[in-house]
Order: C-alpha cells, then structure tokens, then sequence
C-alpha cells in the first residue's frame, strides 16, 4: 500500500543518509534495465553491492559517489527519495577512482572480481557518457523508494537541487537519462529539460540492453 508522502523535509544527505544514498545509487544507475554499472562492478550479490557503495559513498573525501553531494527527502523523518547535484569540474565521475579500492575492501570484494566485472561490461557506460558544457550544473543519481513514488517527492527534489546549482553560480544545468527509461525522462522535462541529444554505443547495448544515454538540459 502507498504510503503518503506528508511532513515532507528536503535536507543535506548526512553520514548516517550514507546506506540510504547506497541504495539509491545501486537503483538510479538500475533505471529500467536488469543490471547497472554497479552490478559490474560488486557482482550479482546484492548485499555486497550496497556494502560497496556505502563505503564509497562515507569516504573521507569528497568525490563523484560521495553523500555530501545528496539532498534526500525525508518522510515523516525517513529517508524517502534523493538525488545529487554537482559541478564536474569538482566533482566528475574520475574523482571517485581513488575511493573505489577502499570500497571494493570494505565490502571484500576481491580486485581480480572487481577488475574483471568493470572491463565485461561496466566500462563500456563511458561510450555514452554525456558531455557538459563548462560550468553546468549536473543533476545525477535520482531514485525513490518504492513506496513513495508518484508523491511529487522527486519535483520537489529537483526544484532543491536547481535552486543550489543557481545559488552557486550556474546558469545551465544538464541530466542524463538511460534511453526508454520514460517515466524519468517525463519528470526532467516536467521540470524545464528537454532533450540535446543521445550517445548510442554497441558495446554499451550489448552489456546494458539499452542503446545508450539521451541528455536533457535547461536553463537556470
């Protein structure tokens, strides 16, 4: 039964948010599809999937995968939905290399699995990375529990998370959305992104069962 979404708070992700943004890591990079990049990477065990990404999201410093770059919407006090906002001249994808190892660590994921997952099927995600203009402010990372959705929880996330981009400067602000995945790509342009194009690669279909990466942007 779905649960209404009252006494709504959109707050800083804060360490103990840290299993929380796992998971939402673990589903936003799911989408539509059966695996994910993190699936690659940790394997099919789902537990240490979540372990995987809790570490490397608690790491000391700062980086791609890190709470501190989350808003989280609580729900009478729970966690409920969250996504982060980032820009990548801080904050891109290659800033979380260094925490990976220790992740993998924690939650003992042998390297050689980790290495092997990456180079099957993961690594092929950067054929259809989007490209952002200097200076954008990305949007990332954007899931809901499942029995919140359909509550507005992820407007009102958005609305967050443009607002800070704005405050820091920005005066575009890009997303990505796994081609097919609708449902997402309606929000983002129910919030002012429309679509600037896709990158399709053979390799990433292969591995994802998805074509590629269609990118939306809009004006802040």
């Amino acid at each position: 039964m779905q649960q209404a979404a009252t006494d709504i708070k959109i707050v800083d992700a804060r360490p103990e948010h840290a299993s929380f943004v796992a998971w939402v890591m673990l589903t936003a990079a799911r989408s539509h599809v059966e695996n994910g990049m993190w699936d690659f990477m940790a394997g099919p065990d789902e537990d240490r999937a979540l372990r995987f990404l809790e570490a490397l999201a608690s790491t000391e410093q700062a980086h791609w995968a890190h709470h501190s770059l989350f808003l989280v919407a609580e729900v009478g006090g729970r966690p409920a939905s969250a996504l982060c906002g980032y820009f990548d001249e801080q904050h891109a994808p290659s800033t979380m290399l260094p925490a990976l190892p220790l992740a993998a660590a924690a939650a003992k994921i042998p390297e050689s699995v980790f290495m092997a997952g990456w180079q099957d099927g993961g690594a092929s995600i950067v054929h259809v990375s989007p490209e952002h203009v200097p200076g954008a402010w990305i949007v990332e990372h954007v899931a809901t529990l499942p029995e919140f959705r359909r509550q507005g929880l992820v407007d009102r996330l958005l609305a967050a998370v443009l607002d800070r981009g704005r405050a820091r400067g920005a005066t575009t602000a890009d997303i990505g959305v796994l081609i097919g995945n609708d449902r997402a790509q309606r929000a983002y342009e129910k919030a002012g992104f429309a679509v600037i194009g896709e990158k399709l690669h053979p390799e990433f279909e292969a591995a994802y069962h998805c074509p590629g990466i269609r990118e939306l942007r809009r004006a802040l």
